[in-house]
């Protein structure tokens, strides 16, 4: 186990800083937020994926090419990357290709972020992202452990056969149809029955969604609240778009799979509550895992038609969301100017640096 003091007296010893990222994900979005604040930038590319680093060759001062994205947590890649002073930005990709053990225990780099905190966006965790909803008291889905007690529209996730890192989406509303749905998805190779042991089964709410993005350290004043996005999902975009006739004669296995972002943005009367909510979390997340949040998290939810929030998936580092950093009107209401997730790292880095701070924002 790898001890915050240790990672601390790493960041003391710095000189000039250095933003590192694993390449994928989100990596170009943080490094260009980077950029912005003047900070040098490294990022670490699986060999046979540089190509987009490569080509936006701006934001990417030194590329490191490994064999395999594992391959981050060998001795050798780890001391060039002490010796760049760097900082990592944990994003989606890096705890999925260097795995929780890897970046709790093997990772001998400063992380900007918590990085005890990462495991609680696995439902099967025992303090995951609906135990740290309920203690601070926003609204989640009804969840059901036991199919047989489907009562109503829920939505089943259940890991992929094939693709380890994503999980299989599907709305049933009875225990029959989960039967039927899921035997079907097992003989089209698209799950494996084992998995459905750990699959979440959760009351579909009806609604519009909406990804609330918000970001927090314990040297912030307050919750800053970025601004907010919408999904992009292939084969259900834009599948849904046919008329209703070829739907159903069209006889496939919709799969949910993100591919983009489209920007939003709410009524105004509705942003006290989405506030409130980020407060909230953040307050919650503070006192179950110290030191609390740091860096940007989502607060992925539905707003029914009576205007509740309710929270369906919660992502606790960068959430992925380039959009935001040329659409948003929220971040230029509170500082004059229009900017995404990255830049709001790199400034907050770059804050800490001034006043003497980075061992508190790191672990």
């Amino acid at each position: 186990m790898i001890k915050r003091s240790e990672i601390q007296d790493i960041v003391k010893s710095y000189s000039d800083l250095t933003i590192g990222v694993l390449g994928s994900h989100s990596a170009l979005e943080v490094m260009d937020g980077a950029k912005d604040e003047n900070f040098r930038t490294v990022v670490i590319c699986q060999k046979g994926r540089e190509i987009p680093y490569k080509r936006f060759s701006r934001i990417a001062d030194d590329m490191i090419i490994v064999n395999k994205f594992k391959d981050m947590l060998s001795n050798k890649v780890q001391s060039q990357l002490r010796a760049l002073n760097t900082i990592i930005v944990p994003h989606r990709a890096l705890t999925a290709y260097l795995g929780y053990v890897g970046v709790e225990n093997k990772l001998n780099l400063p992380l900007f972020g918590n990085r005890k905190l990462f495991q609680a966006e696995e439902r099967a965790n025992k303090k995951n992202q609906y135990y740290l909803l309920e203690k601070a008291r926003v609204r989640h889905p009804k969840l059901f452990k036991n199919p047989k007690d489907i009562d109503r529209p829920v939505i089943v996730k259940v890991q992929e056969k094939k693709r380890k890192l994503e999980r299989a989406f599907f709305t049933v509303s009875s225990y029959s149809e989960f039967k039927e749905k899921t035997e079907t998805k097992i003989k089209h190779d698209l799950i494996e029955r084992e998995a459905l042991r750990t699959a979440s089964i959760e009351e579909y709410v009806i609604g519009t969604y909406f990804n609330f993005n918000y970001f927090h350290t314990p040297i912030s004043e307050e919750v800053d609240f970025l601004g907010i996005e919408r999904r992009l999902q292939t084969n259900l975009h834009d599948f849904v778009s046919l008329p209703a006739k070829q739907q159903l004669e069209t006889d496939i296995e919709l799969q949910n799979i993100e591919v983009g972002h489209t920007p939003a943005s709410v009524r105004e009367s509705l942003l006290e509550k989405i506030i409130e909510a980020g407060d909230k979390f953040v307050a919650a997340v503070r006192r179950e895992y110290p030191p609390g949040i740091i860096g940007p998290f989502s607060l992925q939810s539905v707003i029914t038609k009576d205007l509740d929030i309710v929270v369906y998936d919660v992502s606790l580092r960068v959430p992925g969301n380039p959009i935001l950093a040329t659409t948003s009107p929220y971040t230029k209401y509170k500082y004059g100017e229009t900017f995404g997730v990255g830049r709001r790292i790199a400034m907050e880095i770059k804050r800490a640096k001034e006043e003497g701070k980075l061992e508190q924002i790191v672990t």
